[in-house]
């Protein structure tokens, strides 16, 4: 690889604005399942998974899947810690220049850098300095993740302690995956380098090491750059923190889609964990999940990732070595089949009005159907007020007479206006979180 040209830099700098999906959005860490194995693909990276986007469906499920038992089915989520004091918020994101601006920065940054590498160790005039300049740069891309993990953690306790918005939390962890994927392709090409060298091959530690990195990306992350870049409409996103830990969600066409990290539960200098009993620890922490497909192990070392595609969505885990723990989770539920819901219903002014409820963070979906004729009613205005706030509209009913928004932690209240008809539904409370068996 040779050094980018000044041109393409600032054409890398500018294209995202322009509305050409960046890296961030296109590609990542979110490859599709791969069979058990003792180390990760290097090329694995590369391409976009469909697991974990919303082209999965149904179809992609095996045919010989148990049987759902559909009464007792939950889709687990990983949360803050029980016991933690947590800030809870739901704020818009939208399109925004100077974010998107600095994400392309960031991103040309290290692609620059990752070209320079490249071609130190290309012109090395022997074999052995080839060598030496590609253990340098596994060294540094192993000092640099110690200082995306640093300044990852910063991020959560700053946001918890109320120091930083919500939109300055997100624009940071956006950052920080950018650099990983960044670092992450630069391993790949690390590898190619190595397994070109005459007598050397690429060290274990360097797919441990992608497989690390990749802990710093997620859907909801994906979903937040491309609404700053105006690749998409603006979108609500629940964040809640506490010191070590960071709970993002959205609604993305038609699907519930969630990341949640928790440092206390990653051993960073934990000892090797198997892709076994990774794949058991996440199916003891995600039974009803696990039963619906069998789960897929990828990574090495100390960190292995695991993905459960199932006829409703897709569950990605990280499993740490040392705890034996999932420390992170990627989710994308189809909201038509989502089952941690309990309803409410109010009937008035020729209106019947049920509000699904769900967890803090998770969907409620307010169908509003004629009390007459029992149809649905579409393009009725449905607003929502939390606590004591404002009522704020959260959009306006399908052709299914269906609108939906995030469940904040506190007391809402939802209200279907159609002038001069009103229906007002207050006293709504989150229902309990379906956490993990190993964190209840």
């Amino acid at each position: 690889m040779r050094a980018l040209p000044a041109v393409f830099v600032l054409l890398l700098v500018l294209a995202p604005i322009a509305g050409a999906v960046g890296p961030v959005a296109a590609g990542g860490s979110d490859v599709g399942p791969s069979t058990a194995t003792d180390s990760p693909d290097p090329t694995a990276t590369d391409t976009p998974d469909p697991a974990l986007t919303s082209e999965s469906t149904a179809a992609d499920a095996p045919a010989d899947r148990p049987q759902v038992d559909e009464a007792n089915l939950t889709f687990r989520a990983l949360s803050t810690p029980a016991d933690a004091s947590s800030r809870v918020e739901i704020g818009s994101r939208g399109a925004s220049l100077g974010p998107a601006l600095s994400f392309g920065v960031d991103e040309t940054d290290a692609a620059m850098e990752t070209a320079a590498v490249v071609q130190r160790i290309e012109n090395a005039e022997t074999e052995t300095e080839r060598q030496r300049e590609i253990l340098a740069a596994i060294n540094r891309v192993e000092r640099d993740e110690v200082t995306l993990n640093s300044r990852q953690n910063e991020a959560f306790r700053e946001h918890a302690a109320g120091n930083i918005s919500n939109r300055e939390l997100l624009d940071e962890l956006v950052r920080i995956a950018a650099t990983a994927r960044e670092y992450d392709e630069r391993l790949d090409e690390l590898s190619e380098l190595a397994d070109e060298t005459d007598g050397f091959s690429s060290p274990t530690r360097l797919d441990e090491l992608q497989v690390a990195l990749q802990v710093y990306e997620g859907p909801v992350r994906d979903q937040a750059l491309a609404a700053a870049r105006g690749e998409t409409a603006a979108i609500d996103i629940y964040v809640e923190s506490s010191d070590g830990a960071v709970v993002l969600a959205t609604i993305d066409d038609g699907e519930y889609v969630r990341e949640a990290f928790r440092t206390d539960r990653w051993d960073r200098g934990g000892g090797e964990i198997s892709n076994d009993d990774a794949i058991n620890a996440t199916a003891a922490a995600y039974p009803e999940t696990a039963a619906l497909r069998e789960p897929d192990a990828f990574g090495a070392g100390s960190v292995q990732r695991i993905t459960i595609p199932h006829e409703f969505g897709t569950l990605r885990t990280f499993v740490s070595g040392g705890t034996e723990q999932v420390f992170v989770e990627h989710q994308r539920i189809a909201l038509d089949a989502f089952p941690d819901s309990e309803p409410v219903t109010e009937s008035g002014d020729g209106f019947n009005v049920t509000v699904d409820r769900s967890y803090a963070g998770g969907p409620v979906t307010v169908t509003v159907r004629d009390e007459e004729a029992d149809e649905p009613v579409a393009d009725v205005t449905v607003t929502k007020s939390v606590g004591d706030g404002d009522s704020q509209s959260i959009g306006s009913t399908n052709r299914d007479g269906v609108v939906r928004t995030l469940s904040p932690a506190d007391t809402y209240r939802i209200t279907i206006v159609d002038e001069p008809r009103v229906v007002v539904i207050s006293g709504l409370e989150p229902i309990a979180t379906p956490r993990l068996i190993d964190d209840e």
